[in-house]
């Protein structure tokens, strides 16, 4: 078909134009490319699994002990009429 041999060009969107201006200046094109670069690196937890796993499950329940421990506090307050 004519539209696949001779597509119409792309439209100009916000987008589009700011990834012109974007491409155009070298500092913002530098920028771009480190904020890629940094995207693109290898997160912690997918280098060290278990230190990650076993640290997320400390703090968790650290956070779930202090809730808890909050909750029955204050309800021992109401409890005892103090609040």
């Amino acid at each position: 078909p004519e539209w696949m041999r001779n597509p119409p060009p792309p439209r100009s969107t916000l987008g589009r134009r700011l990834s012109g201006l974007v491409e155009a200046t070298p500092r913002l094109r530098e920028a771009r490319r480190a904020l890629w670069r940094w995207r693109d690196r290898s997160r912690f937890s997918e280098r060290r699994p278990a230190v990650a796993a076993i640290t997320s499950f400390v703090v968790v329940a650290v956070v779930a002990t202090i809730l808890v421990a909050g909750t029955a506090y204050l309800f021992a307050r109401l409890r005892a009429g103090e609040l």
